[in-house]
């Protein structure tokens, strides 16, 4: 009979899987895959309700704005929070009010309800909850992972779940919507938080000793901005992160608009776009999970950030749905490319004791700008059309990687320590085994 060892073997599972030997992880896996797909079935269908309610591109931007520009406001705080007190249950907690927030939604939806100011209400209130529970979700990875070696792989996964459930949900929402309406998607959101928060209590946790904090939060927030962006790799994937979400991100946000209004379609068509996006990002991501090494991810970064910003400026000429399938495909690879190699890196070289605050400053960066740009977007939108918006989000998103593209030499010289100490470059992990060879005895019979 074979032991648990033999089941989650790396031969197994395979090098392309190889963190789900952890059975946290394991668990984290299978419970955010369920619940993703009901967030994302939920962000189809309230930006579908709100176009269908308003009519404006001016009010889809600004209800995007209330629900992301927590995270800009609290993201630093919310790493303090994970740096200091219990991940695990800061989750739990955050699980369960994200389906509070989802149930509340559904309820009024169904029963007529709804109106643009309780909607904006529970953007809001959801943006606070995903605040905290992004800098505590992404610092929670590297506990779930009990090899270390396996630690990107699982940010690989992370993103291969991410983008599969963004393939599925916006792809079933579009049925659900056409068939019985948004509440539906609601109500299938806040049941899908049931399979998170069950993986979160079937997790076996070995109890994480935090250093004693003496410091106040205002000082920890000091040190952790100071760590952050004192240090120019970090710093400067947090800004081209920053730059990337600012002019690229806001094109979900008006995909109802060219989806009903340059093609011509539905809530079906809607769902066919999304989930081409997705299409392309899960491709990525499985890519980025078949990687066995961190090595090369900054020339990745650049090329995956114009392939980005092309993909766009492609889009925006298409008017029929096979083509624009194809080119939002190709801004999906490269937006996952993109920003999960920067996520790989970032949480490779960071310092433990600090990964909360600037995995909070990398959020803050991903998630905190993506409200002013779909602010600008719609006010834009408005004014010269949503074709020529996404002309200009895509030119500028290839334009700015120019300043990380041209630091990167000098960036790849200041990283060369960190991953000589931890081993990742070949020739130091080869060296690091002929010693431990020759300084280790030979086995006596």
């Amino acid at each position: 009979m074979a032991d648990s060892t033999s089941l989650s073997s790396p031969s197994r599972l395979g090098g392309m899987f190889r963190a789900l030997r952890s059975y946290n992880y394991r668990l984290f896996f299978a419970g955010q895959g369920i619940s993703l797909i009901g967030t994302w079935m939920q962000q189809l269908a309230m930006s579908w309700l709100v176009y269908r309610l308003t009519d404006s591109v001016l009010l889809l931007g600004l209800v995007n704005f209330c629900s992301q520009m927590p995270s800009f406001l609290l993201g630093p705080v919310a790493g303090v929070i994970s740096d200091r007190f219990n991940r695990h249950r800061v989750l739990l907690l955050t699980q369960a009010l994200s389906m509070l927030q989802a149930g509340t939604l559904a309820a009024l939806v169904l029963t007529d309800h709804v109106n643009i100011p309780f909607i904006m209400f529970l953007s809001v209130f959801i943006g606070v909850v995903n605040a905290f529970d992004v800098a505590a979700r992404q610092s929670f990875v590297v506990e779930l992972v009990e090899h270390r070696d396996d630690m990107s792989n699982a940010i690989a996964l992370n993103s291969s779940m991410f983008n599969a459930a963004r393939l599925v949900g916006p792809s079933v929402a579009g049925l659900v919507i056409a068939a019985v309406g948004e509440g539906i998607c609601f109500l299938i959101n806040a049941l899908s938080y049931l399979a998170v928060i069950a993986s979160l209590l079937a997790m076996q946790l070995q109890p994480v000793k935090r250093p004693l904090v003496q410091t106040r939060v205002l000082e920890s927030l000091r040190e952790g901005f100071s760590y952050a962006f004192g240090f120019a790799p970090i710093r400067s994937i947090i800004l081209l992160i920053a730059m990337l979400s600012l002019f690229g991100m806001p094109f979900s946000v008006l995909m109802p608009v060219f989806a009903r209004d340059v093609l011509g379609g539905g809530a079906n068509t809607l769902g066919f776009i999304m989930g081409a996006s997705g299409v392309g990002a899960l491709t990525g991501a499985l890519y980025l999970a078949s990687r066995k090494s961190v090595l090369g991810l900054g020339r990745l970064i650049v090329g995956s950030a114009v392939l980005f910003g092309v993909g766009l400026i492609l889009f925006s000429f298409t008017r029929t749905l096979p083509l624009a399938m194809l080119c939002i495909l190709l801004a999906g690879l490269g937006m996952m490319l993109q920003m999960a190699s920067c996520n790989t890196i970032l949480q490779t070289i960071v310092d433990e004791d600090k990964r909360g605050r600037v995995m909070s400053f990398y959020a803050m960066a991903f998630m905190g700008m993506a409200p002013f740009g779909s602010l600008l977007a719609g006010w834009v939108a408005e004014h010269i059309g949503v074709t020529y918006t996404l002309l200009g989000c895509g030119v500028l998103c290839a334009l700015s990687v120019l300043p990380f593209a041209l630091q990167l030499p000098a960036l790849r010289k200041m990283v060369r320590p960190i991953y000589e100490r931890l081993g990742i470059l070949p020739e130091i992990a080869t060296g690091l085994r002929s010693a431990t060879q020759l300084t280790t005895p030979p086995e006596q019979d």
